[in-house]
This record gives C-alpha cells, sequence and structure tokens, in this order.
C-alpha cells in the first residue's frame, strides 16, 4: 500500500493541470512533410535504429511540444534543432498528426551484451534466472510502484499503466519504445542534459534513479504493448 502512495502524490500533483490545447494537422500533409524525416524515424514512424524515438502513436500534444522546442531552443540537438528550426506551427502541426495516425511496432526482447552480463542484477545471481527476465520484472515494480525508500516517483502516475500516456497534458506515451532510445532519454534528464517538461520534474525522478533502475524500467517500457 505504501509503494502506492509515490503514484498517488504525483498524480494528484497533475489534477488540476491545464491541458495543453494544440492545433488540428493534416494527416495527408503530415505525410508529406514528414519525408525529410524518414531516414531516421521510418516511414511510419517506427525507427530501425535502437537510438532514435519511434514517434509512430505518439500524442499530437506531445510531438508539436518537442517540434516547437526544439525549434526555440529549449530543446536542443545537433540535428533536430536545425530540422525544426524551418517548420511553421502548421507544418509541425501535420507532422505530428501523420505520426501520431501511424500505429507502433512491437520490439523484441531486449538482449544483454557482455558489459551487461558481468554487472547482472543482485536478484539474478540469487535466483540463477534469465537476467533480462529479472530487470524486466524489476522494471515493471518500479514502473507501478516507485521506489519509496529512495523517493523515485512510479511512472504509472503520468504515463498510465500501459505506457499510453495522457494526450491532454501532454505526457508521453511510452509503449513500445526502443529501449536504448529510453536509457539515454532518463540519462539525460538525469545528467540535466534536457530539462524541457514540466518544472524540470523528470530531472528530479532520473537523479535518484541507479542505473540498473534506469536499464530495468526501459526494458519493461520496451516490451508493453
Amino acid at each position: 500500500m505504501k509503494k502506492k502512495l509515490l503514484a498517488l502524490s504525483i498524480a494528484l500533483a497533475f489534477t488540476g493541470a491545464t491541458p495543453i490545447v494544440h492545433a488540428e494537422g493534416s494527416i495527408k500533409a503530415g505525410q508529406e512533410k514528414a519525408a525529410a524525416c524518414a531516414s531516421c524515424h521510418g516511414e511510419d514512424g517506427n525507427s530501425m535504429v535502437s537510438t532514435f524515438p519511434k514517434l509512430a502513436q505518439q500524442h499530437e500534444s506531445y510531438l508539436e511540444r518537442q517540434l516547437k522546442d526544439f525549434k526555440d531552443g529549449v530543446r536542443k540537438d545537433p540535428v533536430m534543432s536545425p530540422m525544426a528550426m524551418p517548420l511553421s506551427d502548421e507544418d509541425i502541426a501535420d507532422i505530428s498528426a501523420y505520426y501520431a495516425s501511424r500505429r507502433i511496432s512491437e520490439n523484441q526482447l531486449p538482449v544483454l551484451d557482455e558489459d551487461d552480463e558481468d554487472e547482472k542484477p543482485a536478484a539474478e545471481a540469487e535466483k540463477k534466472e534469465d537476467p533480462v527476465q529479472v530487470l524486466i520484472a524489476q522494471g515493471s515494480d518500479l514502473y507501478r510502484n516507485g521506489n519509496l525508500k529512495r523517493k523515485v516517483s512510479a511512472c504509472i502516475a503520468c504515463h498510465g499503466p500501459f505506457g499510453e500516456g495522457n494526450k491532454p497534458a501532454a505526457f508521453p506515451a511510452l509503449k513500445s519504445q526502443h529501449a536504448d532510445y529510453l536509457i539515454k532519454a532518463l540519462k539525460d534528464f538525469k545528467s540535466g542534459a534536457r530539462s524541457n517538461n514540466p518544472d524540470n520534474m523528470m530531472h528530479m525522478i532520473a537523479q535518484k534513479m541507479t542505473e540498473e533502475e534506469i536499464k530495468a524500467v526501459a526494458y519493461r517500457i520496451s516490451m508493453m504493448k
């Protein structure tokens, strides 16, 4: 019961949040305009490179905010910043509508590399189970309950029980996202390299997470459908 207090407290904090209003974009126009994005994010928003995020089935409100942040310099990236610079508000709405209309692809089970094998979770050594499954189970608990001892908030409060996110609040859908991208994003939030989120909340959460917890929750989210 106590574990769920973290999820409840953070959910209550956003109960009165003002919904983000976004323009209605054209899916057809967005498909044409998104052609320049295909090399990194895939023709249908399902990137083939695990460090590039999937955009398919993402909320328009979130995609619009990220593109505007890249354009305005609130969020910086050597590739995305110059790509977003020439986009008009209509372009951003159209591209966002197109990707939101696509269906996200499922991921294969993550595979640990040799370095990961040397740093198996302590629980895996005792149970002698598949280390990937141990990490996913650990990530599932963290996603739903957080870590009360270290005050790590549960992901479920903002991103939903199935990783579906929150469209009115522009909290992103996470389900079936690449694990490698999620790990990078959490590390960027933790270090402060990325801070374009309400009240810098993700930094406050990620900085309390261990490297193992970041990997575990990323693995779990990547398996959500």
